[in-house]
């Protein structure tokens, strides 16, 4: 086996891979495939291509369509979903950061 390739472990606790087909993402989501693309279209996620140029989905991917999801659900337009979740991870980048200069 290669020492440079994950392992099919490391596959399964990396966030980032790319183990989702389009359908098999918008069967779990109980989605459309037209509303993952929107997202794409939309900036929010930006799924990787397999060699044939078919959409593959993370499962980081997937938590934020999941989301926009929930927010489309409640009738928020696709577009402001995607800017509310950039912000909401903007936040939590933010407050996840250890504060410098903090008084004790």
């Amino acid at each position: 086996m290669d020492q440079n390739r994950p392992g099919a472990e490391e596959k399964f606790d990396d966030e980032d891979y790319p183990a989702y087909t389009m359908g098999r993402a918008a069967e779990m989501l109980e989605v459309t495939q037209p509303f993952l693309r929107s997202l794409e279209e939309a900036g929010l996620i930006a799924p990787q291509r397999s060699g044939g140029g078919h959409r593959r989905y993370s499962r980081r991917q997937l938590r934020r369509a999941t989301r926009a999801r929930e927010l489309v659900d409640q009738g928020t337009p696709v577009a402001a979903a995607c800017r509310i979740i950039s912000l909401e991870d903007q936040l939590a980048e933010y407050t996840d950061r250890p504060e410098s200069g903090a008084q004790g």
